[in-house]
């Protein structure tokens, strides 16, 4: 894309630690996945230009630490964003109960962002224990969008971003 982005959005990625946030990112924007875990320190912020609706978007995605003792430093980073990505484990319920929590966050913080919900690691379905109806009816009781990814498969991790961006677009545009 050789000209300068019609739109510059940020969106942040926020949910419990170990859910896959840092997964997520790393395949959005660079295409790769590493099973290693490793903790995010405060704040990881991705730049990926691309096109959506024949917008020109130059997108940048904050990747929050999920860990309750970081969340005075990542709060502070919602500042701005125009979206939200809240992701939970799909093998991990204590991951799924905390998104209330972070929703919290993001509506008294960006209270007209773009909400979506992300049940990620999808691929492990054997290990499920938050079913895709419970993430979608949570998604529909707030009014959010809803979404299950799996990093490692490479599975919904570009449509996340192209819907949330979408919407973004959609609600501004009406404005």
């Amino acid at each position: 894309m050789a000209e300068a982005p019609e739109y510059l959005l940020k969106v942040i990625l926020a949910g419990a630690d170990k859910v896959g946030k840092s997964s997520l990112l790393l395949r959005y924007a660079q295409g790769t996945f590493d099973p290693t875990y490793l903790c995010t320190i405060g704040v990881e912020i991705k730049v990926k230009a691309f096109e959506v609706n024949e917008n020109a978007v130059k997108m940048q995605l904050w990747d929050t630490a999920g860990q309750e003792r970081f969340q005075a430093v990542t709060q502070a980073c919602y500042r701005g964003a125009s979206g939200a990505i809240l992701v939970y484990d799909i093998t991990d319920e204590l991951s799924f109960n905390k998104i209330g929590q972070f929703m919290d966050a993001v509506k008294e913080k960006i209270p007209n962002a773009v909400v979506m919900v992300v049940g990620n690691k999808c691929d492990r379905e054997i290990a499920r224990v938050v079913s895709t109806e419970e993430g979608q009816s949570f998604a529909d009781e707030h009014g959010f969008k809803f979404m299950e990814t799996s990093a490692s498969d490479n599975v919904n991790v570009n449509e996340m971003v192209t819907e949330i961006t979408a919407a973004i677009l959609t609600k501004m545009n009406n404005r």
